[in-house]
């Protein structure tokens, strides 16, 4: 058996088969921990499907750097790419990868609001005077 690092597909299914699923989820979270790759996920969630090239040029990317963000979101069960002749097309890999970062926007948009109304009630605190030093 090949471990997650060897890049075996099979074999990966298998070995995370066998640890625990807080285990597993955990490795989902790290195929999402970068920038580059939710933006990745945002663009694939606005289409069926999008070419390497309209990928290059949403994210500003070099070939290299996004291949990378690309080959950790397929380990991680996230996207599936296609070839036709020259070209790839990436997709999510399921639909509640969607739902999952509209879950997390909503989320985020939460601790925001509640973060301001926090600092917004701090304004009506009475200044609290400075120490005098001698």
């Amino acid at each position: 058996m090949m471990d997650s690092s060897s890049g075996g597909k099979l074999e990966d299914r298998n070995w995370d088969a066998q640890r625990p699923l807080y285990e597993v989820k955990a490795n989902l979270f790290k195929g999402l921990s970068h920038p580059v790759r939710v933006r990745v996920l945002e663009l694939l969630c606005a289409q069926p499907e999008t070419s390497v090239s309209e990928l290059l040029e949403d994210t500003g990317l070099e070939a290299s750097h996004l291949s990378q963000h690309l080959s950790v979101l397929r380990r991680h069960h996230l996207v599936v790419a296609e070839r036709r002749g020259s070209l790839v097309f990436y997709r999510i890999a399921f639909p509640q990868v969607a739902d999952f970062l509209l879950v997390a926007r909503h989320l985020l948009t939460e601790v925001l609001q509640q973060n301001q109304q926090q600092l917004m009630s701090t304004i009506e605190l009475p200044d609290v005077p400075l120490a005098h030093t001698q």
